[in-house]
């Protein structure tokens, strides 16, 4: 069994425009004399590797504590496509994909409408990518996210997935229990078997 961690390091990833930059206020340091360490943090909760909730853009959708932890742990396929991925493209992925699909795309692995529509259709559970974003950066609607969301289905954004080879592996990608939150940062990591 090999683990493959695809989270991003919260105080140095990318940080989307007009989101909080992340930071560690170091409060008692053992180098200074104090008994113990002992830090705080701030951030956004779309910082990093993250999850988005339906409430991220759905008025009465989900937040991250009402949704259920199995959506987040389970078989998965890692895809490699770059650029703006369409239904059509999803047709043909569909047949050799797992319930949990992973775009590997250089960063560049955006979701057009129709790509979100074919993925509804499909009973997708989760969806992620390692962009910022899954949205194409010419939509200010988000038809992506309204229509993942929509349906129910989680987002995976920003993740790692640099060292990954294509293929089926076992994600585990639990977000923070975040009460009323409407996304939480994640450590991702897949398992091969």
């Amino acid at each position: 069994m090999k683990v493959i961690d695809i989270s991003r390091e919260l105080f140095s990833a990318p940080v989307y425009p007009g989101d909080p930059i992340p930071r560690r206020d170091r409060l008692r340091r053992m180098d200074l004399g104090d008994v113990c360490n002992l830090s705080g943090f701030y951030t956004g909760c779309h910082a990093s590797t993250h999850i988005d909730a339906p409430s991220h853009f759905i008025e009465d959708g989900k937040t991250v504590d009402q949704l259920e932890p199995e959506r987040f742990l389970g078989e998965c396929t890692v895809i490699e496509m770059q650029g703006i991925i369409t239904g059509s493209d999803i047709d043909r992925i569909l047949p050799i994909a797992k319930k949990r699909i992973l775009f590997k795309g250089e960063e560049k692995a955006l979701l057009s409408e129709s790509g979100a529509f074919a993925l509804t259709d499909a009973g997708i559970l989760l969806v992620g990518t390692d962009s910022l974003s899954i949205e194409t950066d010419k939509d200010e609607a988000y038809p992506a996210h309204r229509e993942l969301l929509g349906a129910g289905i989680p987002i995976l954004e920003g993740l790692n997935l640099s060292e990954v080879e294509p293929g089926n592996y076992r994600l585990i990608a639990l977000p923070l229990l975040l009460g009323g939150a409407e996304a939480s940062p994640v450590r991702a990591v897949l398992v091969a078997e």
